[in-house]
């Protein structure tokens, strides 16, 4: 059970920062260009992601 929370933590980090970096518009070597590239909100919503994976993984190693 340990293993899969730390997975799904892993996997939000990921996401999060992927659209972290599509929304300041770096990711777009990463996987092209979208709809996402540029948009300043989807650079806000990566954060959030990210701070949510931060917790999961807090909280499966506690």
């Amino acid at each position: 059970m340990r293993l899969t929370k730390n997975l799904l933590a892993l996997i939000a980090l990921a996401i999060g920062a992927l659209w972290s970096l599509q929304g300041v518009g770096v990711g777009v070597g990463v996987v092209g260009g979208s709809f996402m590239t540029g948009q300043s909100q989807w650079l806000y919503i990566g954060v959030v992601t990210m701070l949510v994976g931060l917790v999961g993984l807090v909280w499966a190693n506690r």
